[in-house]
């Protein structure tokens, strides 16, 4: 094939997802308008098929509802930061929340505020600064690190419902069965099985050359909005990506679904109301998470394409990549009342004699 030809077949590519892209793409006003992207050229390919740059779906091409975004946005995060930054304080400065569960809290904090900044602020730049691109490299980066917080938080939240049944269905044992040790290498265990999910899927995804533009209908870097600029047929790489990913969330979710089965049937046998009451408290929390988690994870990537439209695509990714990390510590709070005192006393910097913070 000749430079020329190339080039030909390059330009019928890109004008024909063009003209598809203004066909399909509805008016809509604050989560989907006309995309700016769509009328400037795309970035024209180099031999070596791999962009310089990506550019992301803007939420708005408006300036106003620019900056009703950031702002929008800027207070979701700090939110965000304020919440998952509150509850590690708290455990380290009361030794009554030194246990098991608020271990794998303090690890859940952490993921949320790496899941979190891996996507926002990104977000935030663009549409203060009114624009929609992002490096290669930083594509990169933030397909590794959203990957790795979200599959490794998922890994946690399953390792969560096995400490909230042995609390309530093996209480004479718990402290025998959920040592330190074995609470450091379950968490490990989940720190490390995302790693690894992380590294195979990237390196999955960016080994194939891209030559069908470098749009992305995604305000962040998403696996399969990358895969639809593959020059090969990577269909049987996406169907990789989903059959993992299925197995992995249907492992997880199987032993979930058990472990909560145990942990109602023992909660239905105590014989008095506050103890019944005590322990659906434990857990409501972890399940509000949970299926806030995979909820919207799971209607995100495995809706009917009938029902797929850029606007959706992009309030869903919303909904699982922004709003969990923001909304968790609210919900482990909210019931909890020894976690909320001592955050209450955090915050307002009462500490009682019981509250050792280190210095």
């Amino acid at each position: 094939m000749t430079h020329s030809s190339f080039h030909t077949g390059n330009s019928n590519i890109s004008e024909g997802l063009l003209g598809f892209a203004q066909r399909s793409l509805p008016n809509f006003s604050l989560f989907s308008s006309p995309r700016a992207g769509l009328h400037a050229p795309r970035q024209q390919m180099s031999n070596s098929t791999f962009p310089t740059e990506f550019l992301l779906l803007p939420f708005t091409d408006t300036r106003e509802l620019q900056l009703l975004h950031f702002g929008l946005f800027l207070a979701i995060y700090l939110a965000a930061l304020l919440g998952n930054g509150l509850i590690p304080t708290a455990v380290a400065c009361d030794h009554r929340l030194h246990t098991p569960m608020y271990f794998f809290l303090l690890n859940l904090t952490l993921l949320d505020l790496g899941t979190i900044t891996t996507t926002v602020p990104k977000a935030m730049a663009n549409s203060l600064w009114d624009t929609t691109a992002i490096s290669y490299s930083e594509c990169v980066a933030q397909v590794f690190f959203f990957f790795f917080f979200v599959s490794a938080e998922f890994s946690l939240l399953t390792i969560m419902a096995y400490d909230r049944y042995v609390a309530i269905c093996k209480p004479l044992h718990y402290g025998t069965i959920m040592d330190s040790r074995t609470c450091v290498n379950m968490a490990a265990a989940a720190w490390g099985s995302g790693f690894l999910y992380a590294v195979l899927h990237t390196a999955n995804t960016f080994s194939l050359p891209l030559c069908q533009g470098n749009t992305l209908d995604q305000f962040f870097c998403e696996i399969p909005q990358i895969l639809k600029l593959s020059c090969s047929d990577a269909y049987l790489r996406e169907f990789g990506f989903i059959v993992a990913s299925v197995c992995l969330a249907s492992g997880c979710f199987v032993f979930l679904v058990l472990s909560y089965v145990q942990i109602f049937r023992a909660v239905l046998r105590i014989p008095s109301e506050q103890g019944r009451h005590k322990a659906f408290s434990t857990c409501l929390p972890h399940l509000a998470v949970v299926s806030l988690f995979l909820c919207t994870g799971l209607f995100a990537y495995l809706k009917p394409p009938s029902v797929s439209s850029s606007s959706l695509n992009l309030l869903l990714a919303v909904l699982y990549s922004v709003m969990p990390p923001a909304v968790n510590p609210l919900i482990y709070s909210m019931r909890n009342k020894e976690l909320k005192d001592v955050v209450w006393k955090v915050m307002t910097g009462g500490l009682s004699e019981g509250i050792n913070c280190p210095s």
